[in-house]
């Protein structure tokens, strides 16, 4: 591993002045991604700028009736907070999917949301990865790619976001506020991460520096029942290989309003918006939820050895839109 300094940031302009500072430094929240990389030799700061004991701990309801969630509150924090619990409860169970009870005691907000992907040739410094050298190409087209994506990629990358947190902060129209030495901004999670095309080394559009400050959720009373849904290879801690974020209001047998975003199929979380717009004013029946998957799906690429994805991800949508539409019925 690099040698490299540590400051601890006692506020935000502070620690948005640090990194300004060193161009090679960054922001250390929980570190259970960062320093597993620094271990490996893909990330290789200068100087880590601690921010988790920044003033960005809270989750507070917004006068409209959203939520504002700070970029440092625990994964854990997150996922028992009682009105994400209550106003968003897909928001909490992708959270509780993710990963280890000790790992979400760590992990923070705006390091989830930055996280890396976790395609093994990303982390192997031998392999080619254009992600992490730009221009050396990707090794998982012809290479082991059964987990990778069917949406979205192009020839220069085909890996995936590993986020579950993600997901559903993306069904819910969730805005992302940051920091930078030129003042505030914010980006809809919508345009958050940048689409792959050919520069897949270049994930989000947060300008250079910027600091992660919060989250907000606007108010989205179809939230209040919503589901997250999330297969992977053991039922233990493990990524996913497919994932579902969905909500529904259904009223006298007709799909009034739906969200749906899916996991682990692109290189950020995936806004069904097809789907969406096929189940918008449909029956509230298994036909038209499969119906609505397969617009959704009609634009997958799948490699060779992950075309089973676009099977997973239709019985998966259909599945947890089937489960709402019966617990609406009760």
């Amino acid at each position: 591993m690099k040698e490299f300094g540590y400051r601890r940031a006692t506020d935000v302009p502070g620690a948005v002045a640090l990194l300004a500072a060193e161009p090679e430094a960054r922001f250390l929240g929980g570190g259970t991604n960062l320093v597993d990389l620094m271990k490996t030799g893909v990330e290789r700061p200068a100087l880590l700028v601690d921010v988790r004991e920044l003033p960005l701990d809270r989750v507070e309801t917004t006068p409209d009736g959203g939520l504002r969630i700070g970029a440092t509150v625990t994964n854990s924090d997150l996922a028992a907070h009682p009105e994400v619990r209550r106003r968003y409860p897909a928001l909490s169970q992708a959270v509780l999917a993710g990963a280890s009870g000790q790992l979400r005691n760590m992990a923070t907000v705006g390091g989830n949301l930055l996280q890396r992907t976790r395609c093994g040739y990303f982390t192997d410094t031998a392999r080619p990865c254009n992600k992490r050298v730009p221009g050396s190409g990707c090794s998982a087209l012809t290479g082991a790619h059964h987990n990778h994506a069917i949406l979205g990629a192009s020839d220069h990358c085909v890996a995936t976001h590993p986020s579950d947190m993600g997901v559903a902060l993306t069904a819910f129209d969730a805005v992302v506020t940051y920091e930078t030495p030129e003042g505030p901004g914010e980006l809809p999670l919508a345009d958050f991460y940048l689409p792959v095309g050919d520069t897949p080394h270049r994930e989000t559009a947060l300008p250079p520096g910027a600091l992660i400050t919060g989250v907000t959720l606007p108010p989205a009373p179809v939230a209040a029942r919503s589901r997250y849904r999330k297969v992977r290879e053991r039922a233990s801690y493990a990524f996913a290989i497919g994932s579902v974020a969905a909500a529904l209001d259904v009223r006298d047998g007709v799909v009034r309003d739906v969200r749906l975003a899916f996991g682990a199929v692109a290189s950020r979380p995936w806004r069904a918006t097809a789907a969406e717009r096929a189940l918008t004013g449909a029956p509230a029946d298994e036909a038209a939820f499969a119906a609505a998957a397969d617009a959704e799906l009609a634009a997958a690429r799948p490699l060779p050895d992950n075309g089973y994805k676009v099977t997973l991800m239709r019985n998966l949508v259909v599945a947890v839109l089937a489960q709402l539409t019966e617990e609406a019925a009760r």
